[in-house]
């Protein structure tokens, strides 16, 4: 009888410890508990449909493949609850385009996992990960910008995508939330950087200028910077980025140090992109115009509906102010926001 009640206490003590330790619990905390449901309530997605390859894909008949298998096309975006309905539709217009969307993984830059269940639902099927990027990295580096919107710590979790993805991974695509891809995201990942670190289209009509103050121009310690290039404006929502010359060359810590800059000189106003400018402006492996139809997200309130840029278009991408699901909200769409909606997978029915 006295081994009968020694046994009880402790498996009464046995489980004590694994209700009140937290390394021992399986499930996640109250609080990640409240946000998920939260978010189930603030966001009903309908699954899309399946997706397969086409015959001659390379890993069409492989089964299970690993993260660092050379035949996945790695692509990464950002994921947070203002953005959440951008992401996902874009997400679906990738697979929708792609010959071969078996061999798609995904990357989620997030500072909220709890996202993740909302995507697992939306795409049962996809191939992806998600990374945590602890806004205190970067918080006391961010400066005041023109639009809050621009100051939020995940806009700059793109400068350490070569940190936050495995060491076994060489190139990724970094894309923005608010666009949606009308081609095989292939064709953009086979795109030849040749000697530089990352690829996009590039700008050079624009006026370059306008894209720094009048006291970073009057300042040769900083307008020195770009002696001997002939730096161009390009948009950072759409780069190809070679993640092993990214790391050799450790370019996380050029950008960190111009952010450093700009906290005590003030030598630009417009959040993420400048540092990229200075980095990489002019060391551009070019990519066509078509993989980035941008600036479509004009305000429709003051007029500024915008139209394509002349040719071909594989990318359509809503950067600006204005963003599609918002004005389809509110019943005020641009002409060109028809062309996202049909990626929206927000809602049960259409």
């Amino acid at each position: 009888m006295r081994w009968i009640l020694r046994f009880a206490a402790l498996f009464s003590l046995a489980i004590a410890i694994v209700l009140l330790s937290p390394s021992f619990q399986s499930s996640p905390p109250a609080e990640a508990i409240r946000s998920s449901s939260h978010l189930s309530e603030r966001f009903s997605f309908r699954r899309a449909s399946p997706f397969r390859n086409a015959d001659g894909c390379r890993s069409a008949n492989s089964g299970e493949i690993g993260i660092c298998d050379p035949s996945l096309v790695h692509v990464a975006i950002t994921l947070d609850v203002e953005y959440l309905r951008g992401s996902v539709a874009a997400v679906h217009s990738i697979l929708q385009y792609a010959r071969c969307p078996e061999d798609i993984f995904f990357h989620f830059l997030v500072s909220d996992t709890s996202l993740e269940a909302l995507v697992r639902f939306a795409f049962p099927q996809l191939k992806f990960k998600v990374h945590y990027f602890d806004p205190e990295v970067v918080r006391d580096l961010i400066s005041t910008s023109v639009r809050q919107s621009l100051e939020q710590p995940l806009n700059y979790a793109r400068n350490y995508l070569a940190d936050l993805l495995e060491p076994c991974l060489s190139r990724v695509i970094y894309l923005d939330s608010d666009l949606v891809v009308v081609d095989d995201i292939h064709k953009l990942w086979s795109t030849s950087l040749g000697s530089r670190t990352i690829g996009a289209p590039e700008y050079c009509h624009a006026n370059f200028t306008k894209y720094f103050t009048a006291r970073f121009w009057s300042d040769g310690r900083f307008s020195g910077t770009f002696a001997g290039r002939r730096p161009c404006y390009f948009n950072t929502g759409v780069m190809v980025i070679d993640l092993a010359r990214w790391r050799r060359l450790e370019y996380t810590k050029r950008i960190e140090r111009w952010m450093e800059v700009q906290k005590s000189d003030r030598i630009y106003e417009l959040g993420s992109l400048p540092p990229f400018l200075l980095v990489f402006a002019g060391h551009v492996a070019p990519i066509e115009h078509r993989w980035n139809q941008h600036g479509l997200g004009g305000d429709n309130v003051k007029g500024s509906c915008r139209d394509l840029h002349p040719g071909p278009v594989s990318l359509l991408h809503w950067s600006g102010s204005g963003k599609p699901w918002l004005r389809l909200d509110s019943r005020r769409p641009c002409p060109l926001d028809a062309l996202w909606a049909r990626y929206d997978l927000y809602g049960h029915s259409r």
